[in-house]
């Protein structure tokens, strides 16, 4: 293993997609890829997306003009989904015919290789491959050819990923598009307030919204744009990145096509100063929020938060103005018919989408007139232009729309699907009896020899008494950054070597920190989000032991999956659990302070020697109401967190079954 540096090396520009004119304006812009999603298994099914069929025709224009297409089908997928999943991406393959397909569920990898997709697999960033050694044990186990990287890796960090790369293997990094607070797949913030999987792709941004902290109402967790403009000079020579991927599947073809041909400039051009000032020009003008590199720069790192700045997507181009019977707003910028602005903020009254229907020169005015409900936007909001139709590329996608093929069902011939062979019986392992595993997050409340559950930090493994650790069943964290592998490590193998035995990953890649797993009993945690028996089945095969099962879903999948799993299931059944998990310290918040969500949720943020800042709400999740029926399904593992509550912090009394009546 080594860092492979050429100056020769050409990155692809992978380019979104998430409707018809989006995906023409990649291929204007000279995008050498396109990404996408379909109607279903997206992690992004807030954009439009695309039908089978519709997705096949432009990727048939795609393939002619020499550019890739990958498919996102980067959902997670729930046990009552996998009823004609086979089939159904059986017929995906064979009629788009895609170059890759993204996913962060397991068993995709599983029935992507049953079918037979000659193409390739990408791991998507919500599956969370954050640190070198994971990438020896992906390219050793699992039959996939690129992992997309977190955007809240420095350079240095992204070179050691790229230097512990194996041969067989490449990287993804995101250069440009929306930087989320959250970790990605480690956010539950939409889904534990309201049911709205990010995991599957319908997060409601709660982190955008604004929050009451010490009667203060700011946006104290919207981040600016990620935007690396030409810092992407510093590892363009990397061979082992192979794509310089934009995020905006939501965005309409303006960002698209602006973004798109700045990298493809800043690629092939960025060390001319035309280049660079022609790259900086189109980044401007792409319609995104205000930007930042992050820490991409570790000596000269950003905090990506301002409560001060505007974070609505689309370019500020006025300001609401008038009266308290009348509104408008004088445009900063000339609009074209088609143009779209977004009137204010989601969470303010008034906020609504304006479609321009005609031409209005700079420096004009359009007044608001008075909707159905009453409600004006209020005085002072932002007015942002979130889409346009620039005449000149609307003619580049019209042109292209052209040459757009009508969907013919042909047969393809270049792969033929294998037999399926998965083994659906339940082993029951040799947890026969039910366990029930307190899980602490300080070893200075362990009081007793029985079984227990111990977050691992250094701190834990220094203080815990040698007598209790063979006992012990220790949980690794979330995420593991490039920067801390080799802490992990050392305390991983001191603990081994006092004699522990138990060990809950939460990610499966985290295996790879253990000496001789085979040896052990390694369980998957519920942060590796395992929702079906497909994936169970692909971590048995790597000598996993059992499994605890993603917290978010519901009644109808948490009771059928033990039924046909092939390691024991475990589940949590009671504790705090985090809303999200976040490499950022909140804007302007203390922890352990209290802030206010608009509904009047309270919760607050810890730090732990975990390099993470967890976020929880201020009440549990409890369903050891359903204990019995847990058990009668299968279970024979539950999860009891225990967290240290501020004094600040009061635990209210709510009923705490999360996802358990609604489907995720």
């Amino acid at each position: 293993m080594h860092l492979t540096t050429t100056d020769n090396h050409q990155p692809k520009i992978l380019a979104p997609a998430g409707d018809r004119q989006s995906f023409l304006a990649a291929i204007a812009a000279g995008a050498d890829a396109v990404y996408c999603g379909l109607k279903s298994f997206s992690a992004r099914m807030e954009a439009k997306n695309f039908s089978v069929e519709e997705l096949a025709s432009l990727t048939a224009l795609a393939h002619q003009k020499n550019i890739a297409v990958y498919v996102a089908l980067n959902s997670m997928v729930r046990q009552s989904e996998l009823s004609g999943l086979e089939q159904w991406l059986y017929d995906v393959v064979y009629t788009i015919q895609p170059d890759a397909l993204i996913i962060q569920d397991l068993a995709f990898v599983s029935l992507a290789r049953t079918i037979g997709y000659p193409g390739e697999l990408h791991l998507s960033t919500l599956a969370n491959v954050s640190f070198p050694e994971a990438l020896q044990w992906i390219q050793k186990k699992l039959p996939v050819n690129r992992v997309v990287l977190p955007r809240e890796l420095s350079i240095d960090e992204i070179k050691l990923m790229a230097h512990a790369c194996p041969n067989k293997l490449k990287l993804e990094v995101f250069v440009h598009g929306a930087l989320c607070y959250g970790v990605s797949g480690r956010c539950y913030w939409s889904s534990f307030l309201g049911g709205k999987s990010g995991l599957r792709g319908r997060c409601v941004q709660p982190c955008r919204r604004l929050y009451n902290y010490k009667n203060h109402k700011k946006r104290f967790f919207s981040c600016a744009d990620f935007c690396l403009e030409v810092l992407v000079k510093t590892f363009r020579p990397i061979a082992e990145i192979s794509a310089w991927k934009i995020e905006g599947r939501k965005k309409g073809p303006h960002y698209v096509y602006h973004t798109t041909k700045a990298y493809k400039i800043l690629r092939d051009h960025g060390f001319e100063p035309g280049g660079k000032k022609e790259a900086l020009s189109l980044l401007e003008y792409a319609l995104g929020r205000d930007t930042t590199h992050y820490q991409f720069l570790p000596q000269r790192p950003f905090h990506p938060i301002s409560t001060e700045m505007d974070t609505g997507s689309g370019y500020k181009i006025a300001r609401i103005a008038g009266k308290e019977s009348q509104r408008y707003f004088v445009i900063q910028e000339a609009l074209f018919p088609g143009d779209r602005l977004r009137i204010g903020y989601e969470d303010q009254p008034g906020h609504h989408i304006q479609n321009i229907t005609k031409s209005i020169p700079k420096r004009g005015r359009w007044v608001i007139q008075k909707p159905r409900s009453g409600t004006l936007p209020v005085i002072g909001s932002p007015v942002f232009l979130i889409d346009r139709k620039d005449p000149a590329l609307m003619e580049k996608i019209e042109g292209l729309q052209q040459d757009v093929g009508p969907f013919t069902n042909e047969t393809p011939s270049y792969f033929k699907p294998k037999e399926k062979k998965v083994s659906r019986a339940r082993s029951k392992g040799v947890y026969q009896n039910p366990i029930d595993l307190t899980v602490l997050r300080h070893v200075d409340n362990l009081k007793t020899r029985r079984q227990t559950g111990i977050w691992l930090s250094r701190q834990n493994v220094e203080n815990i008494p040698k007598k209790f650790v063979s006992h012990i069943w220790w949980w690794l964290p979330p995420v593991i950054w490039p920067e801390h592998e080799k802490q992990w490590y050392q305390s991983i193998s001191n603990v081994l070597q006092m004699g522990a035995k138990y060990f809950v990953v939460n990610a499966p890649w985290q295996v790879a920190l253990l000496d001789n797993p085979q040896t052990l009993q390694v369980w998957a945690g519920p942060f590796c989000n395992i929702s079906n028996t497909l994936g169970i089945a692909m971590l048995k095969k790597h000598h996993f032991s059992g499994v605890i099962i993603s917290p978010e879903l519901g009644k109808e999948d948490i009771l059928s999956l033990p039924d046909d799993s092939p390691l024991p299931v475990g589940i949590v059944v009671s504790g705090l659990w985090p809303l999200t998990l976040s490499r950022i310290p909140p804007a302007e918040i203390r922890p352990n302070q209290p802030f206010i969500s608009p509904k009047g949720e309270a919760s607050w943020y810890a730090n732990y020697d975990d390099h993470l800042h967890w976020i929880f709400p201020n009440w549990p999740i409890d369903i050891t109401r359903y204990k019995n029926e847990l058990i009668k399904a299968g279970y024979t593992l539950f999860a009891h967190l225990i967290e240290p509550v501020p004094k600040t912090i009061e635990i209210k009394a709510r009923p705490g079954i999360w996802n358990w009546e609604l489907n995720v």
